[in-house]
């Protein structure tokens, strides 16, 4: 097996990925086995942010490393709250609470918005650098279309995937198994794409 070090310390980033890759001959490692803090996201856009993590890791580590970086893009706030997804209510917030008060947000900030016009979708960026001065480094791109609505619904996921409407579905991301989840997601059609990408490479 191939060792390839995972630029997040999300231990189911680190099995929904693994699951993908394993076929491959890829073993995903944390890179907690490597760091102790994560790098800082400098970055303008979710493939500047995900290439700054990947080489940080593929430097620590020695290994070639993959990254992602994901977010939510709504239309009728300009793309916000894009590569501040995860930190849209504030930084300080954890888990569920930070889940709860992002969503919050987003619902309050599109609260005199009309329902056709909350149109948004899932954006993520996966890079896989074969080491730390790699001068072309895979990058995939997919993304998943949807709705945002007035409240959240559904036990499943995380994130905005409670007052995500999938388009295609008719009904919220967090009301998805995590099979149906993974094939249709943004990260699942990323995860297609880089292992297609690594297959043929």
């Amino acid at each position: 097996m191939k060792q390839v070090v995972l630029a997040s310390g999300n231990a189911g980033k680190l099995k929904e990925f693994g699951q993908h890759l394993g076929g491959l001959g890829i073993e995903l490692v944390p890179q907690e086995q490597f760091i102790s803090q994560e790098v800082e996201e400098t970055g303008l856009t979710f493939v500047e942010n995900a290439i700054l993590k990947a080489r940080h890791a593929a430097s620590a580590s020695g290994l070639p490393a993959l990254a992602d970086d994901s977010g939510l893009e709504v239309d009728a706030l300009g793309g916000a709250p894009g590569i501040y997804s995860a930190r849209y209510a504030g930084s300080n917030l954890k888990g569920q609470a930070k889940d709860v008060a992002n969503c919050a947000h987003l619902i309050a900030n599109l609260a005199t918005t009309p329902a056709h016009q909350r149109t948004a979708r899932f954006q993520c960026v996966l890079v896989y650098m074969r080491h730390a001065s790699d001068p072309t480094p895979l990058i995939c791109q997919a993304a998943w279309e949807g709705v945002i609505m007035e409240s959240a619904q559904g036990d499943h996921g995380f994130g905005y995937d409670p007052i995500f409407q999938v388009l295609d579905k008719g009904c919220r991301a967090a009301q998805l198994t995590s099979s149906e989840k993974i094939t249709m997601s943004h990260r699942g059609k990323a995860l297609a794409i880089l292992q297609r990408a690594l297959a043929e490479a």
